[in-house]
């Protein structure tokens, strides 16, 4: 059985969910959340490649097939995701997206999922599979809708989803590593027969382990980030940067602050993008009762989108009705003269949606902090039912810790 690197495996990942929809075989798929951040990609595609690389699966012939959970089109919106794949010299397009997935022929009893930085699935998706999620590997609050038996079961507090990743598979990695020093590494990307067992495996895991560094680097801001880092994000880096090490190739260069800032650049990046790209590139969507919420996460301040749109608000509220939605929260976090901080902009489109809304701020102000903030891209509109824009404090509190206040205020 020949070692494949990530790019190879997700091409053999393609051939295989194609062939189970004509055949309407059994898939396993491993998906990340409906924001599609760096962690929600690269935790699908790590778990699936190790997971599809381990000795007993390769033996049985199966692979678990990783989506990333937005259409292809959405894929260049994530500049950073461009500039951390190249790394495993995968092009973005050569992910496997919802446009790859068709459910008119996956039955729901051929297939099982697991969610990776999500516990709870949502969207279309959710609607039709969420029976079939066999496991969880997450960092957010528990929800409790995934089975206590389900293996895994692994939610925990981190600061990347990645780290529990790596922590959990780790025995699993080092398997696969030896198996193919042990068994010889084929190199078919270059349709070779045996090559340097050794150096083709170490290049191959310094791949992998580059591309679950890259989105723990993101999310912990260069391990930085106190209020983030836990000992789990920790340990994952260790075992990630002994891989990048001992890799010939990318081992020598390796170097973690110049690698996270060009990630983090290609993040903050925004200057190709109109408003509603910045929108619906970090885009996370919630229905609770009646009520739908969006929630949009981005890298500048207000006053940056507003010089995207001449009619900001106008924009902003087509976007969010263009998605039913019943509240929309903008959550910036950027840096302003070398210090962090973070806004919040909500507005009700409903009248169940404002009532909400003022829930939420009953029940959430005091905890995240909120200050009221002007801005002269904000008037009053008829069809804007409630609209609030704050400073907030509490530089803590990220998506993680407003998403569910602001459920909970939906729940009445």
């Amino acid at each position: 059985m020949s070692r494949l690197s990530i790019r190879a495996y997700l091409s053999a990942a393609r051939r295989h969910l194609q062939k189970c929809l004509e055949e309407k075989n059994h898939t396993s798929f491993v998906i990340g959340n409906e924001s599609a951040d760096l962690d929600s990609i690269t935790c699908a595609l790590i778990y699936g490649y190790l997971l599809s690389e381990s000795p007993e699966i390769k033996r049985s012939g199966r692979l678990v097939v990783p989506i990333t959970n937005i259409p292809a089109a959405d894929l260049q919106l994530r500049p950073e995701l461009t500039a951390l794949l190249k790394y495993a010299d995968i092009k973005p397009s050569e992910l496997i997206t919802l446009d790859d997935i068709s459910t008119e022929s996956l039955p729901a009893d051929k297939t099982s999922w697991t969610l990776v930085d999500h516990n709870s699935f949502q969207g279309k998706l959710g609607e039709l599979y969420r029976s079939r999620v066999i496991g969880v590997i997450d960092h957010h609050d528990d929800e409790h809708t995934v089975p206590e038996d389900a293996q895994p079961r692994v939610i925990s507090k981190t600061g990347s989803c990645q780290s529990l990743v790596i922590n959990h598979l780790r025995d699993t990695w080092q398997k696969i590593s030896d198996s193919a020093m042990t068994v010889g590494a084929a190199h078919p990307q270059n349709n070779e027969t045996l090559v340097d067992d050794q150096a083709y495996t170490s290049t191959w895991d310094a791949q992998a382990a580059k591309i679950a560094l890259g989105a723990i680097l993101i999310d912990t801001v260069n391990l930085k980030a106190e209020h983030k880092v836990t000992e789990n994000d920790k340990k994952a880096v260790r075992f990630l940067e002994a891989k990048i090490n001992i890799s010939r190739k990318y081992g020598k260069d390796y170097d973690r602050d110049r690698f996270f800032t060009e990630i983090d650049d290609a993040k903050s990046d925004l200057e190709g993008l109109s408003l509603e790209d910045i929108l619906r590139k970090d885009y996370k969507q919630w229905t609770e009762g009646d009520l739908t919420l969006g929630i949009s996460s981005c890298v500048q301040p207000i006053s940056y989108l507003a010089s995207k749109q001449k009619d900001f608000q106008g924009a902003t509220k087509k976007f969010a009705q263009s998605k039913s939605l019943d509240i929309f929260v903008i959550m910036p976090a950027f840096k302003e003269s070398g210090d962090f901080r973070r806004e919040i902009l909500l507005m009700s489109l409903s009248g169940n949606g404002k009532e909400a809304a003022e829930r939420f701020i009953k029940n959430g102000q005091e905890e995240l902090k909120l200050e009221d903030k002007e801005s002269v891209a904000l008037s009053k509109d008829s069809e804007i039912t409630t609209q609030f824009f704050w400073n907030q404090k509490n530089l803590d509190a990220s998506r993680k810790r407003v998403g569910p206040l602001l459920r909970g205020a939906m729940k009445g």
